[in-house]
């Protein structure tokens, strides 16, 4: 079997469960270690986390239906177009 590593882009789509601990231990492990590596990664993860902190927690009914709206309308396709 080969050595497993995960890409900047797969860390990009993984940081939220990293950051919300539900990443499962072995992902775990591969995301921290490219990060230990990855200058990029490293500081796009310390943006990810200022955001977080700075931001606090927004639950969905905080949204007015508009804002939702829009939200999910620039989300929507997101991963298809990556």
């Amino acid at each position: 079997m080969g050595v497993q590593e995960i890409t900047c882009k797969q860390l990009v789509e993984l940081v939220t469960d990293y950051l919300e601990d539900r990443l499962p231990v072995e992902q775990r492990l591969l995301f921290e270690e490219h990060v230990a590596f990855c200058s990029w990664c490293r500081t796009y993860l310390e943006q990810m986390r200022e955001t977080v902190r700075l931001t606090g927690t927004l639950r969905e009914e905080d949204l007015d239906p508009q804002a939702r709206k829009a939200l999910l309308d620039a989300f929507r396709d997101w991963k298809r177009d990556a």
